[in-house]
C-alpha cells in the first residue's frame, strides 16, 4: 500500500508541476486577482515535503512519518478545494477585463490532479494505519 501511494504521489506532483509551469507562464505570480502566490506556493511546498516525507518513512519505516505525512496531504488538499473554488468563481466573473492564469487550465487535468490527490490521501491514511502492509 505504502508503494501505490508513492506512485499516487508523484503521478499527483507531477500534474500539480504541470500545472504550476503553466500557472507562472501565464503570469500567476504576479496577478492579484484569482489563485494568488499566497495560495498557491503553500499548496505546492507542503506537498513536496509530505512527499519527503512519505519517501522518509518507506526508507525507514517510522509510522510517525507516515501519518505526518498524512496530515500534511489534509492540509494541502483543503487548501486545493480553496484553490479550485476561486478558480470556478474566477471562470464565471464576466465582468472581468482580464482572465486569470489559471483561466487556460485544462480542466480534465485539474480533476485528474484532485482525484490523484484523493487517492493519495486514502492509500496514505491506509498505509500509514498499516492496512495492506
Amino acid at each position: 500500500m505504502q508503494w501505490a501511494a508513492l506512485v499516487a504521489w508523484v503521478a499527483t506532483a507531477l500534474g500539480g508541476l504541470t500545472l504550476f509551469l503553466q500557472w507562472a507562464r501565464h503570469g500567476g505570480l504576479g496577478q492579484r486577482e484569482g489563485i494568488r502566490a499566497i495560495r498557491l506556493l503553500p499548496h505546492l511546498a507542503l506537498a513536496a515535503v509530505g512527499l519527503c516525507l512519505w519517501v522518509a518513512y518507506i526508507a525507514a519505516d517510522r509510522r510517525t512519518l507516515a501519518w505526518i505525512a498524512v496530515g500534511l496531504l489534509v492540509v494541502v488538499a483543503l487548501l486545493g478545494v480553496l484553490m479550485l473554488t476561486v478558480s470556478l468563481r474566477g471562470r464565471t466573473n464576466i465582468v472581468r477585463t482580464e482572465a486569470p492564469a489559471e483561466a487556460i487550465f485544462p480542466l480534465p487535468l485539474v480533476a485528474l490532479h484532485g482525484a490523484l490527490g484523493a487517492t493519495t490521501l486514502v492509500l496514505g491514511a491506509l498505509a500509514a494505519a498499516g492496512i495492506g502492509s
